[in-house]
């Protein structure tokens, strides 16, 4: 039987659409309306003079859903939900900093009203520094919850218990989805219903990943009702439904959904898990109209549903399994390559290599993986960023979203199953309108289905970059005498 296209809702198939060339397109911040003096000084003083498309569209956006303070949507309406999808690199972050800190910066008494969840802890960790910049001075204050440190301290963090009953210390929360379950469910005083801004970042792993169940544990602990003290009756929240005299009588303070994501899905049924209220799509995932010579437009690249950073340059490297790390040793040591992020596909991979290429030598390397500490991670990659690394190997998950400066090159050393992996990798590098390449190791066996899931996603410009055997000949008698050491180490 044919195939059944899904009916996309009309959000979906009509989304606001926002440029994608950052460089050709970066708006000055002054040109943004309503954005509070305060923190376009603070933008100044962090050396931002101009927003990224993606900023430039979704800020006002989101302050234009608050106008009437956060108690009411606009004209009294509940506000719409947001969805963003726009390519790693291109300034997600701030596109819902900026807007949170201002429209709480008048709030008096210290509620949760915004809670960002990420799927893991350095990307929550990122987006908590962002916040901690803009806020510092403000009064706000902003907590982490990743599980980096024991309960109780967090608990200790969010909550303060006095005569009166339980405070918030929180204005806004940043956290992964386990720990914050945990908190919703175990910490006594941890309200969420005053929560004005739910941000889900990387929404589409959340939505995957069997965090959906976190989302509805958030949801329902918002529209909890609160029965301890009587003053917070006038504003009891119901579940949103058509307006009636009696619902419309005390104001509602609005839960608005704001999602984020480098591919955000299409699947109208994921979509649907999410509860959204009429949401907008902002999007710079689109085909381009392209204007021929006699007037007409021609539309280009339909099936293009995923956009990667301009300065991007993509390789692939057709081999055999033996070939591999001699590959990564000649793109490190002959072609002398620097500032490079290589993907496994598991941690012992990950790990395993990396021992490889501490015996062969030569190459100063770390790996980036759930193995090490936190504050390990953080230093390694630290001292990539400063160019003491040259090699950093990871897994897919410790580097998903993570904001490294200055890579040059990422290299597949095993090649991604799916396309998001692949997108998701090759962020990593050409970030914020820079250049970058990527370098993909195809096993011949893999070849086809690769280059097909590239094309299916509309990836035409991957060039192929054969290696000859002879080249790599002159590594072979170290190698072997590595491989010996490491099977030595090993047992």
């Amino acid at each position: 039987s044919p195939q059944v296209q899904p009916f996309l809702p009309q959000w979906l198939a009509q989304p606001k659409r926002v440029q994608k060339r950052i460089k050709d397109n970066l708006c000055p911040i002054r040109d943004v309306p309503g954005i509070h003096p305060r923190l376009l000084k603070k933008l100044q003083m962090n050396g931002i003079e101009s927003f990224f498309p993606v900023q430039a569209e979704v800020i006002p956006a989101i302050l234009q859903s608050a106008s009437n303070g956060y108690l009411l949507g606009r004209g009294g309406y509940r506000p719409k939900d947001i969805c963003v999808s726009a390519p790693t690199g291109s300034g997600k972050t701030l596109a819902f900093v900026i807007p949170i800190v201002q429209v709480l910066l008048d709030r008096v008494v210290c509620h949760v009203r915004a809670l960002v969840v990420l799927p893991t802890k350095e990307l929550a960790q990122q987006v908590s520094k962002v916040f901690n910049v803009y806020t510092d001075g403000t009064g706000l204050k902003v907590v982490l919850i990743t599980g980096q440190k024991s309960f109780a301290k967090e608990q200790e963090m969010l909550v303060q218990k006095k005569v009166t009953g339980y405070c918030s210390l929180a204005d806004i929360v940043v956290a992964t989805p386990g720990r914050l379950t945990d908190h919703i469910r175990q910490t006594p005083g941890f309200s969420l219903t005053q929560l004005r801004f739910l941000i889900v970042d990387e929404a589409d792993r959340m939505i995957d990943d069997m965090h959906q169940n976190c989302l509805n544990q958030i949801v329902k602990a918002a529209f909890q009702v609160e029965n301890d003290s009587g003053s917070n009756m006038l504003f009891q929240r119901t579940k949103p439904g058509p307006v009636t005299a009696a619902s419309s009588c005390s104001p509602q303070i609005p839960l608005q959904k704001l999602l984020f994501s480098a591919t955000l899905t299409q699947d109208p049924e994921k979509l649907q898990q999410l509860d959204l209220f009429q949401p907008r799509l902002f999007t710079s995932v689109y085909s381009e109209r392209k204007t021929l010579g006699d007037g007409t437009e021609t539309e280009q690249d339909t099936n293009n549903k995923y956009t990667l950073p301009e300065g991007l340059s993509q390789c692939y490297v057709p081999c055999d399994l033996n070939s591999k790390p001699l590959l990564l040793l000649h793109f490190m040591l002959r072609m002398k390559f620097t500032r490079v992020l290589c993907f496994t596909n598991s941690r012992e991979a990950s790990h395993r290599l990396f021992l490889l290429v501490q015996a062969f030598g030569g190459v100063t390397v770390a790996e980036f993986s759930s193995r090490l500490a936190p504050s390990e991670r953080r230093r390694t990659i630290k001292e990539f960023e400063q160019g003491k690394i040259q090699l950093l190997i990871s897994t897919d998950a410790t580097a998903r979203g993570i904001d490294v400066k200055g890579v040059n090159y990422v290299i597949n050393y095993d090649a991604p199953q799916f396309i998001r992996t692949y997108i998701h990798r090759v962020g990593r590098t050409a970030r914020a309108g820079k250049v970058g390449i990527a370098f993909s190791l195809v096993l011949r066996i893999q070849e086809r289905r690769f280059l097909r899931m590239l094309r299916d996603a509309g990836i035409q410009d991957i060039k192929k970059h054969p290696v000859k055997g002879n080249s790599l000949k002159p590594l072979v008698q170290q190698y072997e005498g590595a491989l010996c050491k490491l099977e030595k180490t090993v047992k």
